[in-house]
């Protein structure tokens, strides 16, 4: 009588214990299988998850690896002051030609934005370089929300989508304005244009504005331009989010842009661990692309000064090197890299778990981009820009545009290669004098604790330099907009004086 008593009480204690463990797999699944609306969609058999961390050391070491450097109280400070008043009369239209990649045209855009406040002009518009490397016919609202972008500068200049037709046959100045100018020279020689003409066309819009000694009012309206105004179209917006949930469901994850592409290498003349044929056929890009003024560049040269993007190989050394294991997500923001797989394989062995736009999104999904390089550049900004850690193999415009960005979202971890010292270790690691291992991570280590996007006030020029190069030395506006647009949070017990690297 007494085991019949016990029999129902064991029974019931095996439902329980099935019932906990189908919740407990039901909760494994949901947080680290990835769910992509599309079968298209390559799915992974094996999915891969970041380590359990258990003790003190393994905290330790992943807060080393993705915890944001402190922000020392510095905030968001573009507002314009009491004294800012509302945009004055207009005395004509200012046409903009953008020139160069997305990043290069966002920055110009932002430029011709304050350069119109100054000048008192309408802005139209402007227009995508649709003739650069990448034939790209994007029109500005297919990238930027054009109708938010003139809204929210409604306080500071006037916008306009088109020229008015009464002007389209009027006698118009085209001025290569002068680059790295400050405020006398578009007050005064630009400004006076306005007597002969009501319509002035800038035939480029890349640095022509200095970096340094504008009035604050001009500095924080770049701000207020390059971070609030021109926010990309809503399709551009709303998919680049997805790919940046898609990420996500991977745990932490590295957004590395990877400039180790076509166009790059061949503008760089950089060739390290490439093919004598691909060599030659970067050699004839260069030769055969006429506004590209240097033609003949030695590649080792240009390496050894740090002058060249990180290859894969290398890339995949420098992230060992600093400590994330192989199974950390990397989203590689990129075109397509050159040569394809077969300079992939090292870094694709060391991290096998590689995304990229191309494998979180199904071909239906990246049809409405796929023939649009400025919109798939968008979408790998928009990824960048959200990842834990950004990491980039060549200080191009992308680079510094994505780390201004991030320094102005809150100083989130940006991680910049110092590619001329790595580059030694490099040689010395193919030339045999030195292994990878604990004594090379250290090296590697030490040379970038500091270069993590920590607040820290913009470089000026270089001690000596003279003319252009001396504009061309100092660090660029959009790299960092301290301390313009960021200041100190006023509390107790905030220390008021500027953080220096």
């Amino acid at each position: 009588m007494q085991k019949k008593r016990w029999k129902p009480l064991v029974l019931l204690r095996k439902v329980l214990t099935c019932a906990i463990c189908s919740i407990a797999l039901m909760a494994l699944f949901s947080v680290h299988v990835p769910v992509f609306p599309s079968s298209e969609v390559p799915q992974f058999s094996d999915p891969f998850k970041l380590p359990t961390l258990n003790g003190a050391n393994g905290i330790l070491d992943f807060d080393k690896l993705w915890k944001r450097p402190l922000n020392r109280d510095f905030v968001q400070c573009i507002e314009p002051t009491l004294n800012y008043t509302s945009p004055q009369e207009s005395q004509g239209y200012l046409l903009v030609h953008s020139n160069g990649g997305l990043n290069q045209m966002r920055a110009g855009i932002c430029d011709m934005v304050a350069v119109a406040r100054i000048i008192n002009a309408t802005l139209v518009i402007p227009e995508l370089d649709k003739r650069s490397f990448w034939n790209d016919t994007s029109n500005f609202s297919d990238v930027f929300d054009e109708d938010h972008f003139i809204n929210t500068l409604a306080n500071d200049i006037k916008v306009i989508k088109k020229l008015p037709k009464e002007f389209a046959n009027a006698t118009r100045a085209v001025k290569h304005f002068r680059s790295w100018s400050g405020m006398d020279y578009y007050e005064n020689e630009i400004g006076s244009l306005w007597e002969d003409y009501q319509v002035i066309r800038a035939a480029k819009s890349d640095s022509r504005l200095a970096n340094n000694n504008l009035p604050p009012e001009i500095q924080k309206l770049r701000c207020r331009a390059c971070y609030e105004a021109l926010r990309f179209a809503p399709r551009i917006e709303a998919f680049g989010k997805l790919l940046v949930e898609r990420m996500r469901s991977y745990g932490p994850y590295i957004a590395l842009h990877l400039r180790f592409e076509k166009d790059m290498l061949a503008f760089s003349g950089c060739t390290h661990d490439l093919l004598p044929a691909e060599a030659e056929e970067l050699r004839i890009i260069r030769e055969n692309t006429p506004y590209w003024k240097r033609k003949d560049i030695d590649s080792e040269e240009e390496r050894s000064k740090g002058a060249c993007p990180l290859t894969p190989k290398e890339v995949g050394i420098f992230l060992t090197a600093l400590g994330y294991p192989s199974n950390t997500p990397i989203y590689v923001a990129a075109g397509e890299i050159y040569g394809g797989d077969s300079h992939m394989i090292d870094f694709r062995s060391r991290y096998p778990l590689l995304m990229s736009k191309e494998i979180l999104a199904s071909v239906e999904e990246l049809e409405p981009f796929k023939d649009y390089a400025s919109q798939l550049a968008a979408l790998d900004y928009i990824v960048s820009i959200e990842s834990d850690v950004f990491i980039s193999s060549h200080s191009g415009n992308m680079a510094r545009a994505v780390e201004g960005h991030r320094r102005f979202l809150g100083h989130r971890k940006t991680i910049s290669p110092d590619r001329k010292s790595l580059v030694r270790l490099f040689d010395k690691l193919e030339q045999g004098t030195i292994m990878e291992g604990k004594k090379m991570s250290n090296r590697i280590i030490e040379l970038h604790k500091k270069r993590l996007g920590s607040p820290r006030k913009r470089r000026g020029p270089v001690s000596g330099t003279r003319g252009m190069d001396r504009f061309r030395s100092e660090e660029a506006f959009y790299v960092n907009p301290l301390p313009d647009c960021l200041c100190r949070r006023e509390s107790p017990h905030t220390n008021n004086s500027l953080a220096m690297e």
